[in-house]
């Protein structure tokens, strides 16, 4: 900060000097170019000399492949405009808005972020030239897009991190950022005012300055644990929306707890059961609205093939008898002791369990609309004991709750007025009643490890997915995703690690990884997934697991350096009317049965 204001005043002094001193040289060339007429309205010959150069230095192709294209094409939009003046730099050096602007960024470790990812212009020196005033003003400009796109949760795209992350950064556009900050009165306010606003990371971003400051100058993330965890939980903030509600739920899974938040103020709060490890909980926003009584359970996919179908295939139908579900097909009963479960799609039957005292999803569940079909709900009377242990990831990804009466009766409250004895009429019969709220309620599932509490007290939970440590690679050990693992990216990094995207047909058969599996028909099943992930064997395809629907892959036989194209789809990764002849790499009709190692990549559809 002192060296900010004696840059100030060392530059206030130059340009007063320039004012006053006298000139030197002929006096009546002075005059006769004071005397020179020009047009009205015309703008300073320095200033327009270097917009000149800034639009020829916008339009360098070097730049072009070091920038980002949103962000020269805003620099080429604010520049190109007939009343385009330099922003940042005068020939005496930066003004003070880029002085501000500079000496913000420089301290952008106090948000959380890295200072050394923003190229800047010196902030002291005098442009030799307007060609160095014109680098200056774009280095600076491009420095500050970039800062504002980082302070917006810019720096990684969550889904890169892992696939549980539905979540996508509400950055600004740039050509808005470029418009703003000129506008605004001070540069680096507007700068600050560009991190989020949610109380978490305002009382996380206290916590590290204060470690910062007695760390002293010199102490830095990748020699601080607590810190990089601090930054780490600051980063996925930035992923939030701006806005979470004036009323909203949030259920953090890490630390096994619900809360129900107004006005900024928690007005309820309940312990939670979530996901596994290898059945998750996902981070993501949606809204509320509707909450049955007394509800019905269709088991997802993830229970049919895990928990049914090893039962069903050695004919042991107790399970049905025990959480007396019907089974049907097409909507239409079936008998499932008359079934070959060995040879049909376990995924094209509904099973179906009914409301009842045993029933998987309690007394009530509340409807929230996601792609990952989690919702929160009542648990069994079994399950309730699992409330009493510091440990409660024992689930399939939905999130169960211990007082899911009292949480009912407060959305009821503040939706539609409703009163106590109101909602225990409603949890005390045995009808199936849903009820649509009157106005959406937004739910949040997030993943925060460190969290401090209204007292102020700093709380860390264990990272129970190890989501941190895949964060922290990717913000302190690279600038992507694509760093997080050495040789074998996981499901959630395959779709953005660099070696999985080959050109289609250039691809050499063993670029990608070697997986030992056989063909059934028309699925692909093995001990190992596309990405490297162990996988459950029993009618789950290799697809299924580790990758989404309509990707394509690239399926070679290393012996014969041959490959293949195939689109994944829910019947397994095959073309239609074909699958592969591994021997070959090749297509060929449906039916055929071999097995031997294969290597498998992702590619860009046809």
């Amino acid at each position: 900060m002192q060296r900010a204001h004696l840059v100030t005043i060392l530059l206030c002094a130059c340009q007063a000097f320039a004012l006053t001193a006298p000139a030197y040289g002929n006096p009546t060339n002075v005059a006769s170019e004071a005397s020179v007429a020009k047009p009205t309205g015309a703008r300073s010959d320095p200033a327009s000399s270097v917009i000149h150069h800034i639009r020829s230095k916008l339009a360098d192709h070097k730049l072009h492949n070091e920038a980002k294209a949103a962000d020269l094409a805003a620099l080429e939009a604010f520049y190109g405009s007939d009343s385009a003046t330099p922003l940042w730099i005068t020939d005496m050096g930066l003004s003070a808005r880029g002085q501000s602007a500079l000496f913000e960024i420089e301290r952008a470790a106090e948000w959380g972020l890295d200072a050394g990812a923003f190229e800047l212009p010196p902030p002291g020196a005098l442009p030799a030239n307007v060609e160095d005033q014109a680098l200056a003003e774009i280095k600076l400009a491009l420095a500050i897009l970039k800062y504002a796109r980082f302070a917006r949760g810019g720096r990684l795209d969550p889904r890169s991190v892992s696939s549980l992350f539905d979540q996508v950064a509400a950055l600004r556009d740039p050509k808005t950022v470029l418009t703003e900050i000129a506008a605004a009165n001070a540069a680096d306010a507007y700068l600050q005012s560009l991190h989020p606003k949610h109380e978490q990371f305002v009382r996380l971003r206290k916590v590290l300055l204060k470690m910062q400051n007695e760390g002293g100058e010199g102490v830095k993330p990748l020699a601080n644990a607590n810190m990089r965890r601090l930054i780490v939980n600051m980063e996925r903030w930035r992923w939030m929306p701006e806005d979470m509600g004036p009323l909203y739920v949030w259920s953090n899974t890490p630390e096994f707890m619900l809360y129900v938040v107004k006005s900024g103020k928690t007005i309820f709060a309940d312990k939670t059961q979530v996901g596994t490890k290898t059945d998750p909980t996902p981070v993501l926003s949606t809204d509320i609205t509707t909450i049955v009584f007394n509800p019905e359970w269709v088991a997802p996919r993830s229970v049919l093939v895990k928990d049914l179908l090893p039962r069903l295939r050695k004919k042991n139908y107790s399970i049905l008898n025990k959480y007396a579900f019907s089974v049907s097909y097409q909507d239409k009963p079936v008998n499932p002791t008359k079934i070959d479960w060995a040879r049909v799609n376990i995924r094209d039957y509904t099973f179906r369990q009914k409301p009842g005292p045993n029933s998987n999803l309690g007394k009530v569940k509340f409807v929230m609309p996601n792609k990952y079909d989690v919702i929160l709900h009542d648990t069994f009377p079994a399950r309730r004991k699992v409330f009493q242990k510091s440990m409660r990831a024992i689930g399939y990804g939905c999130v169960r709750m211990e007082r899911p009466d009292r949480f009912t009766e407060v959305l009821l409250a503040e939706d539609k007025g409703w009163s106590a004895n109101e909602v225990a009429a409603l949890w005390a019969n045995r009808i199936n009643s849903p009820v649509d709220l009157d106005r959406r309620i937004p739910v949040h599932l997030t993943y925060f490890t460190t969290v401090v509490h209204d007292t102020g007290k700093l709380a860390t939970v264990p990272d129970i997915y190890g989501l941190d440590g895949k964060l922290e690679r990717a913000l302190f050990g690279g600038a992507t995703a694509s760093h997080l693992s050495s040789t074998k990216p996981r499901r959630e990094e395959a779709a953005n690690s660099s070696w999985m995207k080959p050109t289609v047909g250039a691809q050499p058969a063993h670029g990608g990884q070697i997986v030992k599996a056989t063909w059934y028909g028309n699925e692909l099943r093995g001990n190992r997934t596309a990405s490297g992930e162990i996988f459950n064997p029993d009618g789950l395809t290799a697809a299924h697991k580790s990758l989404p629907f309509g990707t394509c892959l690239v399926v070679g036989n290393p012996r014969t350096g041959k490959t293949v194209v195939v689109r994944v789809n829910d019947r397994g990764p095959f073309t239609e009317g074909m699958t592969l002849d591994l021997s070959q790499g090749a297509a060929r009709a449906i039916g055929m049965r071999s097995t031997q190692n294969v290597s498998m990549n992702i590619a860009n559809c046809r």
